[in-house]
């Protein structure tokens, strides 16, 4: 296929572009920043570039991976949150149904699943984790959550005016750089990642193939929305436990965790104050994400081996 990928310079853009091109797709990336894997440089609020794009290179399918990120709230104007998250994203709507493009999958996040409201619980001494799933109607606590959920109603919109296929993806953490959440201060960025595996995180390369699995099926699915998370070992009914002591919980289903975890100085997050439950991925979109808390434990045990 011949495929347009926004966001091409990014984490995520960076590590999918090379895999579609080895499956034999063509990929036109774009996105503001120079790379080698972006062909065009220019933003999606550039409507009559996205436009041009679509129509130059005969596109086929879009990845809208670009966007403006919760870090970026500190330096840009709400404004620019709209004209890229929203207007850019109609833009490449439209240009979809414009040149006839068949599938079109939307890379959301889970972030807009956290309301102001469940923000003060999770610091007011709420008394069980969150348990997220997609049947959740959400209240985002931020322009960013704002911006990127008004994109997913406007996905939604177009497959049911247009008939567009569309697959949205609520992708939980997957970036390199260190947490910025408080209970991580006192802990390694490995340590708080590999924690995250629990409950919120995800590789970037189980990301990459999510895309690419959502990309095959979207005209199949028609439109859909999934969470896309690490599986977690988690059931709803550990969530008042998790809020009160996590690592005995996280201890009954992996009871060689604090041996392993106590060779490496490693810790355990006190309270997991949510759960993001991917398995309506596994059962819909038939993804799993390959990379699981389960694994980190294969390597810390495989360390002690050959130590």
């Amino acid at each position: 296929m011949r495929i347009l990928l926004t966001g091409s310079s990014g984490w995520l853009g960076s590590a999918l572009a090379p895999r579609l091109r080895a499956l034999g797709h063509d990929v036109t990336g774009l996105d503001p920043v120079p790379s080698r894997e972006t062909q065009i440089v220019g933003s999606i609020a550039d409507r009559d570039l996205v436009l041009r794009t679509a129509r130059d290179n005969r596109i086929e399918a879009i990845i809208h991976s670009g966007a403006l990120h919760k870090p970026n709230i500190e330096n840009r104007a709400n404004s620019d949150f709209v004209a890229t998250n929203v207007q850019g994203t109609l833009n490449l709507l439209d240009a979809a149904v414009v040149s006839g493009v068949e599938r079109f999958v939307f890379t959301s996040t889970t972030s807009l699943m956290i309301s102001q409201a469940i923000r003060d619980g999770f610091k007011g001494g709420a008394r069980k984790a969150a348990w997220l799933t997609e049947a959740m109607s959400p209240e985002p606590r931020n322009i960013y959550g704002v911006t990127k959920l008004s994109a997913e109603h406007l996905c939604r919109l177009y497959h049911i005016q247009h008939g567009l296929p569309v697959v949205v993806l609520r992708t939980a953490r997957f970036f390199p750089e260190a947490d910025d959440m408080a209970h991580a201060i006192e802990q390694s960025d490995a340590n708080t990642k590999a924690n995250e595996l629990l409950f919120r995180r995800l590789t970037v390369e189980d990301a990459a193939a999510a895309h690419i699995l959502a990309l095959e099926k979207a005209q199949q699915l028609g439109f859909d929305i999934f969470i896309v998370s690490a599986p977690t070992p988690f059931r709803p009914d550990d969530c008042a436990a998790l809020i009160a002591d996590a690592p005995s919980v996280v201890a009954r289903y992996f009871p060689e965790f604090p041996a392993l975890y106590a060779r490496k100085s490693w810790t355990m997050f006190a309270s997991i104050d949510r759960v993001y439950d991917a398995s309506r991925a596994s059962d819909r979109l038939g993804f799993v994400c390959r990379t699981s808390f389960a694994d980190v434990l294969a390597e810390l045990r495989a360390e002690v081996g050959t130590a």
